[in-house]
């Protein structure tokens, strides 16, 4: 039987689930200082890949929760490890923002912005600087060939009052329309970005919770990576949706102010 009040660290979604845009959703900061004053951890973790680290912990900071670096991880982070595993300093055709493009050339890649050169990998991330050109360069190495990657799947970005953006997800279909390739996903829903933080901070995956707003990616990656999973309706999914589903949480609240209680 999961009880929250056995569990020790828990992984946060941010979009959706701490906040909505630039707006923090009622109830998250007292369900942080729960946490911490009940002697447990957090790590926000986000498949946002357009921000890096230090954009998050500037977001919170104005949102009123105090963070640094080792508190995050997201998707950005969780494919810059997969790739130092397989080939330090690989070439890298990367559809990302500035930010992104920061973090990995701190990681040692070398990023390739120009068509018709040698590259090692095909990264997708969440690219709200995408133009037509990066998109034809990307659909040509991919079709050629070229090792494809995708920092997550997240067809849309919540904002508030029910409105989106479109995420990377939705990026990745238009690629598959024109090339008929997927790419390999390196966060969430993938076991691996579980498995990467518990390593990283050395953690027992028995006592980590994945707390999420949507299914697909949140939800699936407890259920993937073996953990407790906590949806909250605060985001995209809503309760009908998840009535309509067949990923089913261990727990589901409207937002995480009413988890407290439980913790």
């Amino acid at each position: 039987m999961h009880r929250l009040k056995d569990k020790e660290t828990f992984l946060l979604d941010m979009d959706g689930t701490i906040f909505l845009g630039n707006e923090l959703i009622d109830g998250a900061l007292d369900f942080l200082e729960t946490i911490k004053e009940k002697g447990k951890r957090y790590i926000f973790l986000t498949n946002n890949s357009s921000k890096n680290k230090l954009s998050y912990v500037e977001k919170l900071g104005r949102l009123g929760i105090h963070a640094d670096k080792e508190d995050i991880f997201t998707s950005g982070e969780a494919t810059t490890r997969y790739l130092k595993r397989k080939k330090e300093g690989a070439r890298i055709y990367l559809l990302g923002t500035p930010a992104l493009e920061e973090e990995f050339e701190m990681e040692g890649f070398q990023l390739v912005k120009e068509r018709h050169q040698e590259v090692d990998y095909v990264v997708l991330g969440f690219d709200t600087t995408l133009t037509y050109e990066k998109l034809w360069g990307a659909c040509e190495y991919i079709a050629a060939g070229v090792e494809y990657i995708a920092t997550h799947p997240d067809f849309n970005c919540p904002l508030p009052n029910d409105a989106f953006m479109p995420d990377a997800g939705a990026m990745a279909a238009l690629i598959e329309a024109s090339t008929g390739k997927k790419p390999k996903v390196i966060g969430k829903p993938n076991k691996e970005v579980v498995e990467s933080i518990a390593d990283k901070y050395g953690l027992d995956k028995s006592g980590m919770v994945m707390v999420g707003d949507r299914l697909y990616t949140d939800v699936q990656t407890g259920i993937n990576a073996g953990i407790t999973a906590v949806v909250v309706f605060s985001g995209e999914t809503k309760t009908e949706d998840y009535e309509a589903s067949p990923i089913r949480a261990d727990f589901s609240f409207p937002s995480v102010k009413y988890m407290i209680q439980d913790l």
